[in-house]
C-alpha cells in the first residue's frame, strides 16, 4: 500500500483529501504545516507528498525545498494543492522541485488521476 503524506493548515481540507485517498486504497498521514510534515518525513518514508502552499511556520515551497534536499526524497513525487494559481507561484514551486501543481477547489477524480500518474 502506497503511503501519502498530506499537508494543509485547514482541518477540513485535510479531512477531505484524506478521505478521498483512503477510499482509493492509500495509507494516509497528515501534517498541519511544513515543519510537522518535515519531521514526519524524517521518521517515515512516504511514496508521495501533497502539500498546500500558504501555511504557518513553513510554507509549501520551503517544504518542497527541504524534502528535495533529503537523499531519500530526491525522486519522491511532491504535489502542490493550493489556491495559488499564478504563473509566478507555479514557477517558484517548479524551481523548488515540485512534481505537479493542482489548484483548489479540486475534484477528487482529478486528484486521484494525477496521483495515479506520478506514483
Amino acid at each position: 500500500m502506497k503511503k501519502i503524506l498530506i499537508v494543509d493548515d485547514s482541518r477540513s481540507m485535510l479531512q477531505m483529501i484524506g478521505m478521498t485517498l483512503q477510499q482509493a486504497g492509500y495509507a494516509v498521514s497528515e501534517a498541519c504545516d511544513g515543519l510537522v510534515a518535515l519531521e514526519s518525513a524524517k521518521v517515515s518514508q512516504f511514496d508521495l507528498v501533497v502539500t498546500d502552499i500558504n501555511m504557518p511556520n513553513m510554507n509549501g515551497i520551503e517544504l518542497v525545498q527541504a524534502l528535495r534536499a533529503m537523499p531519500n526524497y530526491k525522486f519522491t513525487p511532491l504535489l502542490c494543492l493550493t489556491t495559488e494559481s499564478s504563473d509566478d507561484m507555479k514557477a517558484r514551486g517548479k524551481s523548488a522541485g515540485a512534481t505537479g501543481w493542482l489548484v483548489k477547489p479540486f475534484s477528487p477524480e482529478k486528484l486521484l488521476t494525477v496521483i495515479g500518474k506520478v506514483l
